[in-house]
């Protein structure tokens, strides 16, 4: 697929005339190429069709992104003056327990200061209000809402498209008419205007806020936004998925509808530096922690000092990550302690211990004398282990962090890191890094660190999700946490690390054995979009406060017509195929005669069949209107317009979205309705033929869109012909218990019993036949060498699969495909022989 195509397939429709024409960019330059020489004046018009397509780009994501911060307030301050108006009219009350003035208060003041302390809509909405009425509006809001998260995902993928069309064709333009326009271009206009560069934090966290507060009814979960528990030391089972830079904003808003993002001080407004996590690893020369991290041998620790923020962090935190296997009935381990900034080196250096201050906080009742003496115990062992195996620093890790967890609630947390930067920090090749310090201080939170040489950092081209879950035993996850890590967003890759990644990638002298990820960073993980976890708007968004904005409201717009109205339909009562099929007691029921109730359920069959023929006539038609082969239908009608829409051919806008269609309206209005909207379609894309035409199928093009356009089929392919880098073996986690070496063993003694039943055989042979019989003594000696072989073998075998174990290395280990073949021949020959020699001695 093209990109032209492409560009055309994924922008939202309301939005068109603000992408980057690309098309006009692509055959302006090849009709001046084509016509004649490119000169000065070719280049000077090209360039300002280029900047006028940057302003226009630039200036309306500027205006967009300005509008979605108003109306984010405003629906905040929406949400105010209805938990105002609760409070007034003493609807707290929940079954017969009312709640007290206090609590009422209590929400009254959350509210409050989560949307603002405007003295102009204070009293705003005051007034009596009755709980349908209020309901009404929430439900009004939440569509608002889930407008603005559907706003927030086009934009940040209008963003990608016009960034990766700017590139696109500067790249062409560098190589049709052999000009540099591309570097001159970004440095000049692109840097001045940079709109791809936009934080979507931080209209993120305020987009979840509201999203709480609207879901919770303003009433959101209040607790220890640390959590919920103790974090000096914490045990979580955690899973962790690569993201795609394109599926970053798509998955941060799909995790958001059920999770907030966690936010450990609502006070502030959110800053770029309340994200960033900086980390120091520490190892020694013989890169003693990494390997012992890498191959997951029991008890191997991975030492590390943490902070949060810039690098202006007076608290860093000093961590001891050790690994415990399944069979030691132990979980593996993250416990922590913090010390001043001004104090690590003096630490490091065995200086200065912890003993003093810990006590200090048991004075003034900050911890109980108990988590002081683990929290000693745990600094000791540190600075001890620092001391003994002379620990020094080795890499930084630098990421951008959204955490989604209710506060106090610690049984599904969600993290997600971007901007993911590896630093070195040692000397080990003569340059100065960090020198006597703990820390290099020429680097801060400044992503993607300019200043350092290519060969000191390894910026990691993708997100690290990490889900972390505390469930009770035999409890299942939450479906949704299902859905999400099973969707084509996310890349599993268990056991990652970004410390193990980072030794890997920056000390390639060094490092032999590498992680079995590494060989896959070359695959690109972007996989054919499923429609799961689809961000879409409300078929039915509320008029008020939307109207007047563009893109907001919801669906319908002057290009979808309103349907003709239909029968609501309470809920559950769906007019569905199983809804018309007979009752079996009918006929008790009605009280009408057998023959009239004959009559009355074949005319429900008969319509019945009726509309089942119409709806695979519908799906049938607009599957040969569109030309693109058979979808399968699904029961349910939403997806099955989902599956018929994006069955439209190549050039049709098609941006994922449920169609303009009533919910309350029966089967035939949905198939013809989508039939209107396919013919819709088709006349669209007629009157943007001269835009879509412009694509050059002959013409040699870079393709963006990743394995979605060259997938056949959704189902990924397995690879297992990884090749790890020259003199280098990469590392398979091989899980080895006790059971294991004891297996081995067995096995050991298993062969020597065979062994010592054949040199049974042997010495009796030996003890009972006559001295002078000479077919005994050869039967004898055959059967001693088969029981020696049999044990030399058994030996060889143990001591070799001992080694593989300590290796943790499981190839050629547990099957043996000529061994019992040779000890089986070996037998054979000595059973065939005795028999053979007495035979003959019988015959003479």
């Amino acid at each position: 697929m093209k990109f032209g195509r492409k560009i055309t397939n994924d922008l939202y429709s309301e939005w068109r005339p603000f992408y980057i024409d690309y098309n006009l960019l692509k055959r302006e330059l090849k009709a001046r190429t084509t016509s004649h020489t490119w000169n000065d004046a070719d280049e000077r018009e090209f360039t300002r069709m280029l900047e006028r397509e940057l302003d226009k780009v630039h200036d309306f994501q500027k205006s967009k992104t300005s509008e979605l911060s108003t109306r984010i307030k405003e629906a905040e301050k929406a949400v105010k003056r209805l938990v105002t108006s609760e409070y007034l009219n003493g609807h707290q009350a929940e079954g017969s327990h009312a709640s007290t003035d206090a609590e009422a208060q209590q929400r009254r003041d959350i509210v409050t200061q989560d949307a603002g302390s405007d003295d102009d809509t204070d009293d705003e909405g005051a007034d009596d209000m009755s709980v349908d009425a209020l309901e009404d509006q929430f439900i009004a809001l939440e569509e608002e809402v889930a407008t603005l998260v559907a706003d927030v995902h086009d934009l940040a993928l209008y963003t990608k498209l016009n960034i990766t069309g700017f590139m696109k064709i500067l790249k062409k333009h560098d190589k049709q008419t052999g000009r540099s326009l591309k570097s001159w271009f970004t440095q000049e206009y692109l840097e001045k205007r940079p709109f791809y560069k936009y934080n979507w934090d931080g209209i993120i966290v305020k987009l979840s806020k509201l999203y709480d507060l609207v879901r919770t009814r303003g009433h959101p979960v209040q607790g220890d936004a640390s959590a919920g528990g103790n974090q000096s030391a914490f045990v979580r089972q955690t899973t962790k998925y690569w993201v795609h830079p394109d599926n970053l904003v798509h998955l941060k808003l799909a995790i958001l509808r059920h999770l907030p993002v966690l936010v450990f001080n609502s006070e502030k407004e959110f800053e770029p530096k309340d994200a960033a996590i900086s980390s120091i690893y520490f190892d020694n020369e013989d890169l003693e922690l990494y390997l012992g991290r890498l191959e997951k041998t029991e008890g191997a620790e991975a030492v590390r000092l943490r902070w949060y923020g810039d690098m202006n962090t007076k608290t860093i935190f000093v961590e001891r990550k050790t690994h415990r296997e399944d069979w030691t009935g132990e979980k593996s381990v993250k416990a922590r302690f913090p010390i001043k900034e001004h104090l690590v080196n003096a630490f490091l250096r065995g200086e200065y211990t912890m003993d003093a201050e810990f006590q200090e906080l048991v004075a003034k009742g900050k911890k109980s004398q108990q988590e002081v003496d683990s929290m000693t115990q745990l600094a000791n062992e540190v600075q001890y282990s620092v001391l003994t195996k002379k620990l020094v620093p080795v890499m930084r890790t630098f990421y951008n962090r959204t955490a989604f967890q209710l506060p106090g609630d610690a049984r599904v947390r969600i993290s997600l890191d971007t901007e993911l930067t590896m630093v070195r920090e040692d000397n080990w090749d003569g340059r100065i890094r960090a020198g006597d310090n703990w820390r290099r201080m020429d680097i801060g939170i400044d992503h993607p660190f300019e200043q350092l040489p290519p060969e000191d950092k390894e910026l990691f081209k993708y997100g690290v999700l990490e889900v972390k879950l505390q469930t009770q035993f035999g409890q299942e996850p939450p479906q949704w946490v299902t859905d999400l890590v099973s969707s084509h967003l996310v890349e599993a890759v268990p056991k990652s690390s970004k410390f193990i990644h980072g030794c890997a990638t920056l000390l390639p002298n060094r490092v032999d054995l590498v992680p079995f990820w590494l060989p896959q960073m070359d695959t690109d993980i972007l996989k054919p979009d499923t429609g799961a976890l689809m961000i879409e708007r409300p078929l039915h968004s509320s008029s008020k406060g939307t109207s007047d904005r563009q893109g907001s409201s919801g669906v319908t717009t002057p290009e979808h017509p309103p349907v003709p109205y239909a029968e609501p339909v309470s809920e559950g009562e769906d007019d569905e195929d199983m809804d018309m099929a007979p009752a079996k007691d009918e006929l008790k029921r009605t009280g009408l005669s057998g023959d009239e109730v004959n009559a009355a359920i074949a005319f429900r069959e008969n319509a019945l069949k009726e509309r089942r023929m119409q709806g695979a006539q519908a799906e049938g038609e607009g599957e040969a209107e569109e030309g693109e082969g058979s979808h399968e239908q699904t029961p349910l009608l939403k997806k099955r317009m989902k599956s018929v829409a994006a069955a439209v051919a190549d050039g049709a806008p098609s941006q994922g979205r449920a169609l303009s269609i009533d919910p309350l309206a029966p089967s035939s209005a949905f198939d013809e309705t989508l039939r209107d909207r396919l013919r819709e379609d088709a006349e669209r894309r007629r009157d943007h033929a001269s835009t879509d035409t412009a694509v050059d199928e002959d013409e040699e093009e870079e393709e963006e869109a990743g394995p979605s356009a060259r997938a056949v089929e959704d189902a990924r392919l397995l690879e297992r012909n990884w090749r790890a880098p020259a003199g280098k073996r990469i590392a398979v986690p091989v899980r080895i218990e006790p059971k294991v070496y004891f297996a081995a063993e067995r096995t050991f003694l298993k062969w020597l019993h065979f062994a010592i039943y054949i040199g049974t055989i042997a010495t009796t042979l030996l003890n009972f036949i006559p001295p002078d019989d000479s077919t005994g003594l050869i039967s004898a000696w055959l059967f001693t060498l088969a029981a020696l072989v049999a044990i030399a073998y058994s030996a060889v075998i143990f001591v070799y699969r001992a080694l593989q174990l300590r290796r943790r290395r499981a190839e050629g280990m547990y099957y043996d495909k000529y061994g019992p073949t040779v000890l089986s021949v070996f037998l054979i020959s000595a059973l065939a022989t005795n028999v053979g020699l007495r035979l003959r001695e019988l015959t003479e």
